[in-house]
């Protein structure tokens, strides 16, 4: 038995990566990169299988940020040329939802461009998400920013199941990424939401000229708040915002990112997120022998691979979708 199998082992038994343990995961060689995903597989069939949870997005609100971070379209400091409109009608969000759930998607994601939601955008979530609940066996995550107490309060109540907010990098690099809010402000978030009931989802994008050691900080990061759902971009820098350009990534460091997050949270879903289809190429389908879900679609600003593409990937790896169908209503 290899290094990282025998430390899987250990992990799957309750023990807990050092921060110096982690970081060796980022420097292995990459002729031992198989054997850190052999390590990463026995932890993820562990506690999942070979079953893939398959997420998707609409982007409700496009552009129209007033925030500053540096990798995103639809920030203020952006010329990206991208659609950008005002909060979709629930007639919109709801064939959204018709089509995830066609897909085999279990977990439908609302997500709305903004510092934060206003109580008019979180009344019209709200009545979508109602009907959604109502008609077809989806979760739904929403992402719209920072919120009010009494927002999280209507979000739950309405049936919104998990919240994404990142973390995005390290609180070291936070602010060579973005001034307009801090990082104590996406923690503060994601404990309100908690506070609340409703499951959270935090993540990061990987690639932004952080260092391994602020990867390391981040993967215990998102321990640390206790994320059920950690999702991992991995950045496609977009011409005409702050980060244009930056190209640090390649498939193989990436495959160590996603073994990382294993290893530190063993029990938590890893969905390799946006970028994969630039940064880990053909490598792709080795993601998910550490991950264990993935978006299927188009991003918020940025396209996906085709659907078909992705379902017969999980068949030709011989993971299985994981979402119980349920007759539509009438």
């Amino acid at each position: 038995m290899n290094r990282w199998s025998e430390l899987a082992q250990s992990v799957i038994k309750g023990a807990e990566l050092s921060k110096e343990e982690a970081l060796c995961i980022l420097n292995v060689p990459d002729i031992k990169l198989l054997e850190l995903l052999q390590g990463a597989y026995l932890i993820r069939h562990h506690y999942y299988g070979n079953k893939v949870k398959l997420n998707m997005i609409m982007n409700t609100k496009s552009g129209l940020c007033p925030e500053n971070c540096g990798y995103c379209s639809q920030s203020s400091v952006s010329t990206a040329p991208i659609k950008k409109y005002r909060m979709m009608d629930k007639g919109t969000i709801l064939k959204g939802a018709e089509q995830a759930y066609h897909l085999n998607v279990g977990t439908y994601c609302i997500v709305a461009s903004g510092r934060g939601p206003s109580n008019n955008e979180v009344d019209q979530v709200v009545s979508a998400v109602k009907e959604i609940k109502d008609k077809y066996n989806l979760k739904v995550c929403a992402c719209l920013g920072i919120l009010k107490p009494e927002q999280a309060v209507k979000l739950k109540e309405a049936g919104v199941d998990r919240y994404n907010h990142n973390l995005n990098t390290s609180e070291n690099h936070h602010e060579n990424i973005t001034t307009s809010h801090s990082y104590q402000d996406r923690v503060n978030t994601v404990e309100l939401i908690k506070e609340a009931g409703i499951s959270p989802c935090s993540g990061v994008i990987v690639g932004m000229k952080e260092t391994k050691e602020d990867l390391v900080e981040m993967a215990f990061s998102l321990k640390a708040i206790d994320a059920d759902s950690i999702p991992v971009n991995f950045l496609h820098a977009i011409d005409g915002t702050p980060l244009e350009g930056t190209k640090e990534l390649n498939p193989r460091y990436c495959l160590k990112v996603l073994a990382l997050m294993r290893f530190v949270n063993p029990t938590k879903e890893i969905r390799i997120s946006g970028g994969r289809e630039v940064n880990l190429r053909s490598l792709q389908p080795l993601g998910l022998y550490a991950a264990n879900s993935i978006f299927v679609g188009d991003y918020l600003t940025t396209s996906g691979q085709e659907s078909t593409a992705d379902h017969q990937m999980l068949e030709d790896l011989g993971f299985e979708i994981d979402f119980v169908s349920e007759t539509v209503q009438a």
